[in-house]
């Protein structure tokens, strides 16, 4: 019987890649795996990263957890410098109801200022590192005017609404004394609303609360001497105490955050893109460019 090489060649091909997706998609699952709520007591982990715009990851971990008999007590790890007032306000009474529960700790990163120590204010104990930043009790809204850049510019806006500060705010026009004066008193109410979470969570005094609560930022040895948090240390010592005050003996299981999902498809489009950022910088590289492509 007669081979055909090129015909061997292209099963043997086939089998190869087989193998190669087969243990492409056995790694994914290795990496994506959840960590087990099957075992001992627990301590849960649950991320607030950057900008806080989106409430809804954040709640469904929490009642996830509170849900898990084996999770005796919750960290939440903030690297945040806030964001929304609503979704941090919704963020911090899923805390308070999680907190009838489960214990529940704050561990700061880098930073938890405004809308984060907003949330943060809603835990049993909020411990950070000497030199993390947090604090910035206030709330803000910027506007930028253009007018006179359009004026030059020789543009001219047109706008139709149905009612008077149905545009407040707008960069295409000064604001009045009346528009600032409505801001203010939404800026006021919102402040009062920050200043009594933060009293009621740190079990401080209002007239305290205020004192500090002018924006200003403080350093975590600052913030633990004023007492706007309890203790200084990093995550593997909020995970020590959050152990010791769910009662649980010996060295706790933990959940970590759950790892982004592997995919093929976006391991092959990072492949094609690397490849290409590398051709464009060989062929670049003699221009004098104002810019540079990143290698990552």
């Amino acid at each position: 019987m007669k081979k055909h090489p090129v015909l061997l060649g292209m099963m043997v091909f086939g089998v190869l890649l087989s193998l190669f997706i087969v243990s492409l998609w056995v790694l994914s699952l290795l990496a994506i795996r959840e960590e087990s709520l099957w075992g001992g007591e627990k301590v849960a982990i649950i991320e607030i990263r950057g900008v806080i715009l989106d409430s809804q990851p954040v709640l469904e971990k929490l009642a996830k957890f509170r849900k898990s008999e084996k999770v005796k007590a919750i960290i939440l790890r903030i690297d945040s410098p806030g964001g929304g007032v609503g979704p941090s306000q919704e963020i911090y009474a899923e805390v308070k109801k999680t907190q009838r529960d489960k214990k529940v700790l704050v561990s700061v990163g880098s930073v938890a200022a405004s809308g984060g120590y907003y949330i943060a204010c809603a835990a049993d104990k909020i411990v950070a590192n000497p030199g993390s930043i947090t604090g910035s009790i206030g709330v803000i809204v910027e506007s930028l005017n253009v007018e006179e850049l359009f004026r030059k510019l020789g543009l001219q806006s047109m706008v139709i609404k149905s009612g008077k500060h149905k545009d407040i705010g707008s960069p295409l026009r000064k604001m009045t004394r009346e528009e600032k004066r409505l801001l203010q008193g939404v800026l006021d109410s919102v402040h009062e609303q920050f200043i009594r979470a933060v009293a009621e969570g740190r079990k401080l005094s209002l007239e305290k609360v205020r004192s500090l609560a002018d924006g200003r930022i403080f350093s975590g040895d600052q913030a633990r001497s004023l007492g706007l948090i309890d203790d200084l240390g990093n995550l593997e010592d909020a995970i020590a105490m959050a152990a010791k005050m769910a009662g649980i003996k010996g060295t706790p299981e933990v959940i970590y955050p759950e790892k982004k999902k592997f995919s093929i498809l976006d391991f092959l489009l990072r492949e094609t893109i690397q490849n290409l950022l590398e051709s464009l910088r060989e062929n670049t590289s003699r221009l004098n460019f104002l810019y540079y492509l990143p290698a990552n």
